[in-house]
């Protein structure tokens, strides 16, 4: 070996450097993956989104290396009408908590896309998807009460909050109904559980998606 190594001139003493050691990624890098591109950037800028989130990564308890990990706590329900904001709010509670160091699990959902995946039908069985739904850490389920009601979303719904009221893990919930429609539109079990399981925050103000142009409005 000697040899071959002075034939190539090469010192066998001499130490070679290891290659420098990527960038880590970091949590809020691999969130973007899952974040819909729209709200990759979203802030929690609410006083009262914030006040929630720093609730949570205090609450948090250590995980290997010392970091806060999600344990229980309040959730959050964030009323408004549509294009207020209310989304983009809820994904950047999510990423102010993943800033924040949070070692956090996390699914989102919305309404729609729940039923959808979890509709019964042959040779599916949506009960895996759901148990990870209810079971995850932190969940964020947008447009609470936006589809149309039946009593198979009802009890779906109801299942799924239930999961979550009972042990106390914290929800990011979005919804363009008036908290007194909301009551109509999802239940007197699922409302009850929700008046207590969570804060509240209404925004207000015109839809932030309409623009006027000169010539051009958009009803």
């Amino acid at each position: 070996m000697e040899a071959i190594l002075a034939a190539r001139n090469i010192d066998p003493t001499t130490v070679v450097d290891a290659a420098p050691s990527p960038e880590p990624v970091t949590a809020l890098e691999l969130a973007a993956a899952r974040i819909p591109r729209r709200y990759r950037d979203a802030l929690a800028g609410h006083a009262d989104v914030s006040a929630w989130v720093e609730e949570i990564a205090t609450a948090g308890r250590p995980g290997p290396g010392g970091a806060p990990g999600i344990a229980h706590g309040p959730s959050l329900l964030i009323a408004g009408p549509t294009g207020t904001g209310k989304t983009y709010q809820a994904y950047g509670a999510v990423r102010s908590l993943l800033g924040a160091g949070v070692r956090l699990r996390w699914e989102a959902v919305t309404t729609a896309e729940l039923h959808a995946t979890l509709r019964p039908r042959q040779g599916h069985d949506g009960e895996r998807r759901f148990q990870e739904l209810a079971r995850s850490p932190l969940l964020l389920l947008d447009d609470l009460g936006a589809a149309k009601s039946s009593e198979w979303t009802e009890e779906l719904t109801y299942r799924l909050i239930d999961h979550r009221y009972v042990h106390e893990l914290p929800t990011l919930i979005t919804t363009n109904l008036p908290i007194p429609d909301l009551r109509t539109a999802i239940g007197d079990r699922v409302a009850s559980r929700l008046a207590e399981m969570t804060r509240r925050v209404i925004l207000d103000g015109p839809d932030r998606r309409r623009s006027t142009v000169t010539g051009l409005h958009s009803d």
